[in-house]
């Protein structure tokens, strides 16, 4: 008997360890939540719940579709507000949704450093939104318009149907005068996937447009004096193909 109460705390120890293992992945948060209530176990350690609630840092979020020729990142950018005189506080630059394309450098390999971004206001988000099955749509940026720079960087941006109302083909290209370069990146996306890309633009619509602080007045997003080093987080293709 006493051989065996040393040996059951020895497994119990091993039990919750192998547990928090787990946890650490999300697509086995569900199996560990019907494990734990059936044996249990409670898996609300420091690292997994209570650090969680004092976070306080920068939350990133995207939704990302990897193809064979390059891969798409959707993430929303939400506006700063400045304090006024009066101590209002208003827009001090526009919020939208970036799209960030990644070339393909082989089989289920993207060179993250030949990334181009699309910033897609307001009025192009509902464009996308209201797109019908067999519509096309085409967005035209300069990024340094009215300035001295302008013309030397154009961006076109064109959501074309695949027919049979199967999804749609986007293809971004980038020409650069100066340096001389013409990039394009194509990539279909399926039915499904733009269904999720039009649920989330119109979640986030009014949040780009600063209406969500308009409506529930909350501390407004201020830029700091002194900016902070971001560091960039990259999607990871592994999951996606390994399904």
């Amino acid at each position: 008997m006493l051989k065996l109460s040393r040996f059951l705390p020895s497994r119990n120890e091993q039990a919750r360890n192998f547990l928090l293992r787990k946890a650490t992945k999300i697509k086995d948060t569900f199996w560990l939540s019907a494990f734990s209530s059936q044996h249990g176990i409670s898996t609300s350690g420091p690292d997994l719940v209570a650090n969680a609630g004092n976070f306080s840092g920068r939350r990133f979020a995207q939704y990302t579709i990897f193809k064979g020729k390059a891969a798409l990142s959707v993430s929303p950018k939400l506006p700063s507000f400045c304090i006024m005189d009066s101590g209002s506080s208003r827009v001090d630059r526009k919020g939208g949704v970036m799209l960030t394309f990644w070339p393909a450098v082989g089989q289920r390999k993207y060179d993250w450093q030949k990334k181009q971004v699309f910033a897609l206001s307001p009025t192009e988000v509902g464009s996308l939104i209201s797109l019908g099955p067999d519509e096309s749509c085409e967005f035209l940026h300069d990024p340094s318009m009215k300035s001295s720079l302008e013309g030397q960087v154009k961006k076109s941006l064109s959501v074309t149907p695949l027919g049979n109302s199967s999804g749609y083909f986007l293809n971004l290209n980038v020409v650069n005068t100066v340096q001389k370069t013409n990039e394009r990146f194509s990539l279909p996306v399926t039915k499904a996937e733009f269904a999720v890309m039009r649920t989330a633009l119109s979640y986030v619509l009014p949040h780009i447009m600063g209406w969500d602080q308009v409506i529930g007045p909350r501390l407004p997003n201020i830029p700091q004096n002194t900016p902070r080093q971001r560091r960039e987080v990259l999607p990871d293709p592994d999951f996606e193909w390994g399904r």
